[in-house]
Parts: structure tokens; C-alpha cells; sequence
């Protein structure tokens, strides 16, 4: 056997136990080296600043904190909380209101008024209830759990930062291209994944801060609505109707017609209409200009059937999987045109 062979095999293998040794690291491992490779153009701009690798990642990694799992931690804990202070007889209460509000309905209206009739037929509001209360100690057995791989990706996170560069060579000459392959590859896949990232979390916080900081005049919860908001905000254009709509359904139906009123069209006219319209491509593009440096455009319905298939295969971290892979694989697409029509000017 050649040596080059055995060594090979030996590699492989090795590879394969290396895999059952840090089984229980992977995920945390793999979101951290791919949050890194997505916001490298911020580092970048941040070092060049501070002239400090380690305060750089550690600034990184703060803001990271801040931005994306502070909030979802505070979405976790609350909504444990909520649900084990759920009053059952206010929700039956609510939903008696809700069927005699229906059928107050004039019969002007009477298509709308069959269809609302039909959909609050298959509603079993005390199965509902039951399934929120399992939620809830879900939640609660679950969180110990989050908090772990939250930790230890951000552990991750500040060293891949750290290690970024030398890492980045170690790999780049490990890949059987050549350097200026290599380089387009990475330059590539970290551009496309910094603007679906940089979208998602202007997405995100933007609008969830807009409708956050609203509701709270009306003494809702502030934080976790407009967290909430910012997550819903990631679905194309009927995003925010998930979240706007049943608060102003919650405060027409508690009596208050005129903050529901309030509610809805400050989140039509403001959020939807100036802020998604018209502010939030202008924040991207400056976003893209000064940090990416090369926009790159991605469909918002492709990140959010991406978000939707990695929730469901990878569970909660395949949020940030799911998209990573697309852009990936979109950035292996790029380079293979390349190469396609760098063969054809041969050819000819």
C-alpha cells in the first residue's frame, strides 16, 4: 500500500472518531463557525478600529449577546411564566365574547359571518389551553438545555473570531483549489451570509423595536412583543399581520375600539408602509456599502422558506443553519459558473 493511501485512511478514520468525540459540541460548533463567517466583514470593521483581535471578538461577542439571545432568552422565560399564570376562565370568557360578537354580525355581511361561524366551530378552546400549559413545562425542561448550547456557541463564537484568520489559511490550504479559488469561495460564502444575516437582523430588530416600544403605551409587554414582532417580521409581507392583528382583536374585544384602532393603523401606515417600505432597504444598502462592501441580493422568500426548513430539520438553531446552507450552496454555484465560463473562453 502506498503511503499517501494509509495515510488517507488513517485520516479518515480518525476524522470519524474526532466526530464521536465532540459529537455533543457540533451544533454549538457549527453555528459559531458559521455566525463568525457571516459577520467577519463587521469584525473586520471593527479591528481595523480597535487595531485589538481580543477586544474586537470580545465586542463581537457581546453584541451578539445583545442582539440575538438576550431577547430570546427573555421570549423563553416569559412566555414560561405567562403560560403558568394563564387565567383558563379569561380565555373561555374571551372566546364567549368573540362567538357573540360574531353573531351580532349584520346579515349584509353574511359570507364573512359564515366563515368566522365555521372557524370558531373547530376552535376547542379548553384543548388549547392544555396544549399551552404542555408548552410551558416544555419550555421550563428545556431551557437548562438552551442556555448550555447558548453558552458554549458563544464561547465558540469569540474564539473563531479570535483564530479567525490563521484558521481560515490553515483550511484554505487544506482545500484541494487554488488560492484564488479558495479565496473567491470564502470571500463568497461570507458575503452572501453576511446580508442574509445583516437582513434578518435589521428585519428583525427594526420593526420588532417600532411595534415594541408602541404597545408598551398600552401596557403591554414591550420586549416580548416586539421580539415577537421582530421573528414574524421575517415572513414576507403577512409577517407582521401575525402579531398587529391579535392585539387589536385583544383590544376591540376588551372594550377599548379606540386603541385598537390606534394599534392597527400605526402598524399599517408606520411599520409596514414607511419603516419595511421605504427605511429598511435604505438601512441595508448602507449596511452593504459600508461593512459587505459587495451588495448581493437575496430573495426574502428564499430566507424565509430556508428559516422554515432548518426549524424543522435542525429544530431551533436551524434558524441560522437553514440559511447558511442555502447561501452556501449559492456561493458554490457562483464559483462553478466561474469555472463554466472560464472553459468555454478557453474552448474558443
Amino acid at each position: 500500500m502506498k503511503a499517501q493511501y494509509f495515510l488517507l485512511i488513517l485520516t479518515i478514520v480518525t476524522f470519524y472518531f474526532l466526530v464521536k468525540l465532540f459529537n455533543p459540541f457540533l451544533t454549538p460548533l457549527i453555528v459559531a463557525l458559521l455566525l463568525a463567517v457571516a459577520t467577519h466583514s463587521f469584525y473586520i470593521y471593527i479591528k481595523n478600529r480597535v487595531k485589538s483581535a481580543f477586544i474586537s471578538s470580545f465586542i463581537m461577542t457581546i453584541f451578539l449577546t445583545a442582539i440575538f439571545f438576550v431577547p430570546i432568552l427573555y421570549c423563553i422565560f416569559s412566555f414560561a411564566s405567562l403560560i403558568n399564570q394563564i387565567d383558563q376562565q379569561a380565555l373561555v370568557q374571551i372566546f364567549d365574547i368573540v362567538q357573540t360578537w360574531v353573531k351580532n354580525i349584520p346579515d349584509d355581511f353574511i359570507f364573512i359571518k359564515d366563515n368566522l361561524n365555521m372557524v370558531l366551530q373547530k376552535i376547542n378552546i379548553q384543548e388549547y389551553i392544555q396544549y399551552l400549559i404542555s408548552f410551558g413545562a416544555y419550555l421550563g425542561k428545556n431551557s437548562a438545555a438552551f442556555i448550555i448550547n447558548m453558552i458554549m456557541i458563544l464561547i465558540f463564537y469569540f474564539f473563531f473570531n479570535f483564530y479567525g484568520i490563521s484558521l481560515s489559511y490553515t483550511i484554505k490550504d487544506m482545500l484541494p483549489l487554488k488560492k484564488d479559488d479558495a479565496n473567491e469561495l470564502f470571500y463568497e460564502s461570507s458575503n452572501v451570509m453576511s446580508v442574509v444575516l445583516y437582513s434578518i437582523l435589521v428585519t428583525a430588530v427594526f420593526e420588532g423595536v417600532l411595534f415594541g416600544v408602541f404597545v408598551t403605551f398600552f401596557s403591554y409587554d414591550g420586549i416580548l412583543l416586539g421580539v415577537l414582532y421582530g421573528f414574524a417580521s421575517l415572513i414576507p409581507v403577512f409577517g407582521g399581520i401575525i402579531m398587529w392583528v391579535p392585539v387589536v382583536i385583544y383590544e376591540a374585544v376588551t372594550g377599548t375600539l379606540t386603541n385598537a384602532i390606534i394599534i392597527a393603523v400605526y402598524s399599517v401606515l408606520i411599520i409596514s408602509i414607511i419603516a419595511d417600505t421605504f427605511i429598511k432597504p435604505m438601512i441595508i444598502k448602507y449596511i452593504n456599502e459600508k461593512i459587505v462592501k459587495t451588495p448581493t441580493v437575496i430573495n426574502e422568500l428564499l430566507i424565509f422558506f430556508s428559516i422554515v426548513a432548518g426549524l424543522s430539520t435542525f429544530g431551533f438553531w436551524g434558524m441560522i443553519l437553514g440559511p447558511a446552507m442555502v447561501t452556501f450552496f449559492i456561493s458554490l454555484i457562483k464559483l462553478l459558473k466561474k469555472f463554466y465560463v472560464f472553459d468555454e473562453d478557453n474552448k474558443k
